[in-house]
């Protein structure tokens, strides 16, 4: 799971947030501690401190006293509104460009990702 070459704490918060977003990790679920956080991808618990406090700070994720760290209520749903407003940029204008590249025009893009889309949500049904 930790890629080379990208801050862990970073990668850390991005596996919570997934969880979050996927929904194995629902509202007012209990999140792994920093010692188990570190232990499971055997960094240290100060890195994985700074990925779970960078949730905190975005309010995705908050403290219980003596307890531990718990999913916000509303979580999903802001990081679902956060990776929508970042998907155009991060997906759409490369997919664009290469479109442009290949000379695809805006009905033959559509007719591919409308066929990619139906046959990966067969796939998923079938598994």
């Amino acid at each position: 799971m930790i890629e080379e070459g990208r801050a862990l704490f970073l990668q850390i918060a991005e596996s919570i947030e997934d969880a979050i977003v996927d929904g194995s990790l629902a509202e007012e679920a209990r999140v792994p501690s920093t010692n188990e956080l570190a232990a499971f991808h055997r960094i240290n618990p100060a890195t994985a401190a700074k990925g779970v406090n960078m949730l905190v700070d975005k309010g995705v994720l908050y403290k219980r006293r003596g307890i531990g760290m718990f999913v916000a209520p509303g979580a999903r749903e802001q990081l679902r509104g956060e990776r929508r407003a970042a998907f155009a940029d991060r997906y759409i204008e490369p997919l664009l460009a290469e479109a442009r590249a290949l000379e695809l025009g805006p009905s033959e893009l559509s007719d591919l990702i409308r066929q990619r889309y139906t046959d990966s949500t067969t796939e998923r049904t079938a598994r």
